[in-house]
């Protein structure tokens, strides 16, 4: 892959285009699938890709977005969340970076 998207909307736009269609919510530590209902565990290959944001001045601008294929169907989509003070612990716990 070429450079990297530089704003969280740019890698918005990158998954779209790569068939990450649908929007994923995290709950435990886990995600549940939009289209079959499945929980999926965030570690074991849910994770296809990722992209960090540090803000520049204010930590509210801190941001991760989650490349997302769920185990059961295949459906994949994307996880936006807070990164840094404001982030969820269930989600960074299974994170590698």
């Amino acid at each position: 892959m070429g450079d990297a998207p530089e704003t969280v909307t740019e890698a918005l736009t990158l998954l779209a285009a790569e068939g990450y269609s649908e929007d994923f919510n995290l709950g435990g530590g886990s995600t549940v699938c939009p289209r079959c209902g499945v929980a999926c565990a965030l570690d074991g290959g849910v994770i296809e890709r990722q992209f960090r944001y540090e803000g520049d001045s204010d930590p509210g601008d801190e941001a991760i977005v989650l490349g997302i294929r769920c185990q059961s169907c295949g459906l994949r989509g994307v996880l936006v969340s807070a990164y840094g003070p404001n982030a969820d612990p269930d989600l960074f716990s299974h994170l590698e970076f």
